[in-house]
This record gives C-alpha cells, sequence and structure tokens, in this order.
C-alpha cells in the first residue's frame, strides 16, 4: 500500500471518529473542494474544515474502494447522513503527498427496475 493510499485511508478514519484535525492534515493550506453538485467550491483548508464541521447530521463513513496511482486517487465510499445511505466518489489531486483538489460527486441510492 502506497504512503498515498495510508494516507486517505487515515483520512476517511479520522473523518468517521469526528476527528476535523486529522480529517483535514492531508489537505495543502489552498486545497481547493468542489461539489459540482451543488456548484460549491471551498478555497482553503480552513475553509473545508468549517464547512464540514459545521455539519449538523450524525454521519458514518464506509470506504468501499480506494484506487489510484501518482498524484491522482478516487475513493468510493457509502456515507450515511442520520442514517440515510449516500454514495460518493471523491477525486483527490495531489501535490507533494497533500491535496490540493478534491472534487466529490453524490448519488442516492435507487432500486432497480424489476425488467433487470
Amino acid at each position: 500500500m502506497s504512503d498515498l493510499e495510508n494516507g486517505i485511508r487515515r483520512h476517511w478514519e479520522a473523518s468517521e471518529r469526528g476527528d476535523i484535525v486529522a480529517e483535514h492534515a492531508i489537505y495543502a493550506e489552498d486545497a481547493i473542494l468542489e461539489y459540482p453538485q451543488s456548484g460549491e467550491r471551498f478555497e482553503g483548508r480552513a475553509r473545508i474544515q468549517a464547512q464540514r464541521g459545521g455539519h449538523p447530521a450524525e454521519r458514518h463513513f464506509t470506504v468501499r474502494r480506494i484506487q489510484g496511482c501518482g498524484d491522482l486517487w478516487v475513493s468510493e465510499c457509502l456515507i450515511t447522513y442520520d442514517g440515510k445511505p449516500t454514495h460518493s466518489v471523491s477525486i483527490m489531486e495531489f501535490t507533494d503527498g497533500l491535496i490540493t483538489r478534491e472534487t466529490q460527486y453524490f448519488a442516492d441510492p435507487f432500486p432497480a427496475p424489476p425488467s433487470r
């Protein structure tokens, strides 16, 4: 397992325990976080940490897969907000071992049609 993959795993483990300082240690000071579905963009580790720290829901993180190489890594997670599951894909770009840009996509589960 690479150092970056270990760092990503520590990030998600800190997210699960609610350790906001450890969760954000992986971000560069000038990191950018984007949520394309809502159009939100947060610039800087402090702003990213502040917006996540104020989340009112009880959250849990289950990592399904981490895959990547070089400076581009993707995490697939199941995040539950107050017991409601949401699938998440996080695309992380690294420079010198820290996230400089992250893009997160979210999708609620849906039932497969009976025809499948």
